[in-house]
């Protein structure tokens, strides 16, 4: 009932864990505030984002039990207004350098047919700030060219959000020698690959996507670098280009900095932007 009110694959999974937490830790106890409070204390040595989605799922279990008649509106309102953990100060993430973006698309080895996949699985994250789910459930038929610029046409992201990201040149030729090389024209473009070199099944999970890129930051010497840290690695080196470009073109359009969310716009500094972060 809780879990099919919520559209995200990713959310489920942390729902889900949530309400096996709770119900594990109610041990048949019937469900009340002091219980929840309890509950919430007991968590005290996880990240409070971690006990905020916690507490999240049990405030949709609530609500889900009063549409459907089996709890009152008053006895609702109680149980849900168990508070959030605070969480001070500003978690800034972490995010690499032009240079060092550059030098973690030299790890893979591009003549293999994993180097040639996970080169296009950097690529993607670095030139397109894509999200790791996003990536992994990408079609090759979302790849296509809008008014002579490749664009990752109606992507569906995060809560459903629709949006068209820009494909910069070098990310597009990087996807074009790895669709040759694993002989792949339509459905999933990334593909798993046996020890051996052989693709093999029909898609690539958003934690090999994840492993990838951990490895990758590895061979560079840095650790605890994740999928998300790419994320603002593109805004980082497109925050640099575009702060140089401001100074360097004239009559420019407010629609440049929608590129910080990966929107396609059309205006006329693009072709000149475009081949900067990378």
């Amino acid at each position: 009932m809780v879990l099919d009110s919520v559209p995200a694959a990713s959310s489920k999974l942390a729902y889900g864990h949530a309400l096996d937490h709770l119900f594990a830790f109610s041990a048949g106890q019937p469900l009340s505030r002091s219980l929840l409070q309890e509950w919430r204390a007991s968590m005290d040595t996880l990240a409070p984002s971690t006990i905020n989605v916690r507490l999240s799922a049990a405030r949709k279990l609530v609500e889900e039990a009063r549409r459907n008649g089996m709890l009152g509106a008053e006895e609702a309102a109680s149980l849900t207004d168990v508070p959030n953990v605070r969480q001070a100060g500003l978690r800034l993430g972490n995010w690499l350098t032009r240079e060092q973006a550059r030098e973690l698309l030299t790890v893979p080895d591009r003549s293999t047919l994993k180097g040639k996949r996970d080169y296009a699985i950097l690529a993607l994250l670095v030139g397109c700030a894509l999200r790791r789910q996003e990536l992994a459930t990408l079609d090759v038929q979302t790849i296509q060219l809008r008014e002579g610029r490749w664009v990752l046409a109606d992507l569906e992201g995060k809560g459903r959000r629709v949006r068209t990201v820009a494909v910069p040149l070098w990310v597009k030729q990087a996807i074009n020698v790895w669709q040759t090389a694993a002989g792949i024209e339509e459905g999933r473009l990334l593909r798993s690959i046996r020890k051996g070199g052989k693709r093999v099944g029909e898609a690539l999970s958003d934690w090999a996507i994840w492993d990838v890129v951990q490895k990758s930051a590895h061979e560079i010497g840095i650790e605890r670098f994740g999928a998300h840290d790419l994320r603002r690695t593109c805004a980082n080196v497109w925050s640099a280009a575009l702060s140089q470009a401001k100074s360097d073109l004239t009559g420019w359009s407010a629609q440049m900095y929608s590129t910080f969310s990966g929107v396609y716009d059309s205006w006329p500094g693009w072709n000149a932007l475009r081949p900067l972060p990378i």
